[in-house]
């Protein structure tokens, strides 16, 4: 389903139901001095609706966070990949060759086979760590022959170590869960508490006091939503593509 069509979905299924609520309390519910009540209804649903939205603020800012993370993650290892590259290019062959061919063959494994299974919420299988390591021991294995040459190799095998620890952080987000179950609970209870005190208030119009329930329901499940799309930045709305390993290719050739 698209992403747009859905989050609209969302909106308009929660501002309709909390309206049929609203409507039912207003009309078939006890009114006797609801009006009276708009006070302290009031001040707990400051109370409550500050501390909710507090959390829902700190939870998407983390969230987008790490989609910012996971695209500065995945450049910083494509141009690892593509400085070792260029490192090893003043080593003595067979190296020379080797590692200008499995870092070519480590981007387009990234790109081809890895980032599907990411989007997918699949366990990364395929040639990505075995090839790492066959670029590690090919400049490891290396033989120099003067300072320059010796410069280079320790340079390739820095960022040889970029790679892995940008790669390993970028299995562990695609791997994590997300939005912990505890947030969750705290972020749905909270949303349902600051729609249900508002149906509390009273007043001499049903309509507007609808509409208004329905618009803060409708508001807060926009935000859920950008939340439960944000989780993981390889999946839902953010997608964090292979771009950079993309643009990696084009260098290695």
């Amino acid at each position: 389903m698209n992403i747009y069509l859905a989050g609209v979905l969302w909106v308009v299924g929660a501002a309709a139901v909390s309206a049929l609520v609203a409507y039912l309390i207003r009309h078939i519910g006890e009114t006797d001095g609801i009006v009276e009540n708009n006070e302290a209804a009031g001040q707990v649903f400051t109370i409550v609706g500050g501390l909710h939205a507090v959390l829902l603020a700190f939870v998407l800012i983390s969230l987008f966070d790490g989609v910012g993370a996971a695209e500065e993650g995945a450049s910083r290892e494509a141009e690892s990949l593509v400085a070792a590259s260029w490192a090893a290019d003043s080593l003595p062959e067979p190296a020379r060759t080797q590692v200008h061919d499995l870092s070519r063959s480590y981007a387009v494994a990234v790109a081809e086979q890895e980032w599907p299974k990411m989007r997918a919420g699949e366990d990364i299988a395929g040639p990505g760590w075995a090839t790492l390591d066959q670029l590690r021991r090919s400049v490891a294995d290396a033989t120099v022959s003067d300072e320059w040459q010796h410069g280079r190799k320790a340079e390739a095998a820095n960022q040889l170590w970029e790679v892995y620890q940008a790669r390993q952080a970028r299995l562990d987000t695609a791997a994590g869960e997300g939005v912990s179950g505890v947030i969750w609970f705290a972020l749905i209870v909270g949303s349902l508490l600051s729609v249900a005190l508002p149906m509390l208030f009273g007043g001499p119009r049903p309509v507007t006091h609808i509409i208004i329930v329905s618009i803060l329901a409708g508001t807060l499940a926009l935000l859920l939503f950008a939340t439960q799309q944000l989780q993981n930045p390889y999946m839902g709305g953010a997608q964090v593509g292979p771009d950079a390993f993309e643009a990696a290719q084009v260098r290695l050739r």
